[in-house]
């Protein structure tokens, strides 16, 4: 449970961090895709598990994360071959995603269980392990915002000026498909592969509804996404039911709530 609730705590910070980017880049969707590609790599790794003592003690979730930052890196590249209808990366993605990991997950022939926790979450499957893979990644997407704050504003809202500005867009987007996967790697144990962009997306739209400028969209995202995970995790543990499903309606709620006190207000 503690381990569940630290975990919760720091996804609770970085996942709507990115996901202030992502909704100024207007490609909040992109998750979606990612996030099923990163599905294939967990069941790859599962069924490479059960093929001989080499590969079982190999943790799933490092496979996912190689397999998201890959899906990252392609979605990037269809954006740009198709510069005009960039939506059409999402399903080519999420449904390659999808097709590969139900192969994988019919090969693996594994128990239901198995694959509960990484499609919907769970607290109690939290391991020690997980919570320091989801620490140095936390420590590392913030080094890397830290880092390259100013060039994520700038190509977020002007990306023409950013290129006049000297700045390598390709570089820059090639950085922010690594955050993007690196969040939904670190996110999946405790939300679930099916559920994390529900946690990257919601908290900032409902931030959005009160904010008036672009660090106040993050603190208050934060704010709200705190609100839906410790509520979540305690209504799962409660309940007995799939922490990401329960973390995702509070979330719901939560914006729901901001929509009317605005309609109220005015």
């Amino acid at each position: 449970m503690e381990r569940g609730i630290l975990a919760g705590v720091i996804i609770g910070i970085i996942a709507p961090l990115v996901g202030s980017f992502l909704l100024v880049r207007r490609i909040s969707v992109v998750t979606e895709s990612i996030s099923h590609i990163t599905l294939t790599g967990i069941s790859a790794g599962v069924f490479l598990g059960t093929l001989g003592p080499l590969f079982q003690n190999m943790n799933p979730m490092y496979l996912g994360v190689v397999f998201a930052l890959i899906g990252a890196l392609i979605t990037e590249r269809l954006r740009e071959m198709y510069r005009h209808f960039q939506e059409l990366a999402v399903p080519i993605i999420l449904s390659t995603g999808i097709g590969m990991s139900a192969i994988f997950i019919s090969l693996a022939r594994t128990g239901y269980n198995e694959w509960y926790s990484y499609l919907f979450g769970s607290i109690v499957s939290v391991t020690v392990s997980d919570v320091q893979f989801i620490m140095i990644t936390a420590i590392f997407v913030l080094f890397i915002i830290v880092l390259f704050y100013k060039e994520f504003v700038l190509t977020s809202f002007d990306q023409e000026f950013a290129q006049v500005s000297g700045i390598s867009m390709k570089f820059v987007n090639f950085i922010f498909a690594l955050l993007i996967a690196m969040v939904i790697s670190m996110s999946m144990k405790v939300v679930g592969i099916l559920l994390v962009g529900a946690l990257v997306v919601i908290p900032v739209a409902a931030s959005i509804q009160v904010s008036k400028s672009f660090k106040q969209l993050i603190f208050f995202s934060i704010i709200f996404a705190q609100i839906s995970i410790l509520f979540g995790l305690y209504f799962s543990y409660q309940f007995n039911i799939a922490t990401g499903g329960m973390i995702v309606l509070i979330s719901i709620l939560v914006l729901l709530l901001v929509l009317l006190l605005k309609r109220l207000m005015r």
